[in-house]
């Protein structure tokens, strides 16, 4: 199956540490799969405000229309995957990759991202700087759109959460491991599941 992936750079720094995991597990995906890593900071520059007001309920994504924000998102419902990365910031995700989030709102009342497959990456500055703490917001943000959670286990071995590294992500060798672990995860999940996904996505 030719699997759709985004995966998205929460950093706002563009070519940094987590842009470096995401290009590490876009590299041990199969080749039937298809990703593209986008970075959030970018998309929020052309939205005012970059953060959720709670303008409207239910949300009409007024404040995003017209923009690359709003072609991301429609991208997004048709994804089968999606892998979202951070550092760690006071102990949890990027402003950044929290104020994309919170703008989504308009796809989980549409049921958008509903079994869709979900994972989660982080890099902080020491081995032990929070990266975990990150994982579990970005599976709550998951979780409360319906998609699927994934971790860095697969047959080739038991992992965690997700993928953790240690500045710099490049040199983290046990990170490249967990890595190549999640990739084949998120794989297997979104070919096993995309059966789920089509009717849902004929019907909702």
């Amino acid at each position: 199956m030719d699997s759709k992936i985004f995966l998205l750079n929460g950093s706002a720094n563009e070519r940094g540490n987590t842009y470096d995991m995401l290009q590490t597990l876009q590299s041990n995906l199969p080749g039937q799969a298809t990703a593209e890593i986008v970075h959030v900071a970018s998309l929020l520059e052309d939205v005012d405000p970059p953060y959720c007001a709670h303008c409207s309920d239910p949300c009409a994504g007024d404040c995003y229309r017209g923009t690359e924000l709003e072609d991301v998102y429609a991208e997004m419902r048709r994804a089968d995957a999606i892998v979202a990365g951070s550092p760690v910031y006071f102990g949890t995700v990027s402003t950044q990759l929290k104020g994309f989030w919170d703008k989504t709102r308009r796809l989980r009342s549409e049921s958008g991202l509903l079994y869709t497959v979900g994972a989660a990456l982080s890099v902080g500055g020491g081995r032990f700087g929070g990266q975990e703490t990150v994982l579990s917001a970005v599976h709550d943000m998951m979780l409360i759109h319906g998609m699927i959670i994934v971790g860095d286990s697969s047959p080739d071995g038991i992992g965690h959460q997700g993928s953790c590294a240690a500045r710099p992500a490049s040199g983290d060798a046990s990170a490249a491991q967990s890595l190549a672990r999640l990739a084949e995860g998120v794989a297997d999940v979104a070919e096993a599941s995309s059966s789920l996904r089509r009717k849902c996505r004929k019907n909702c």
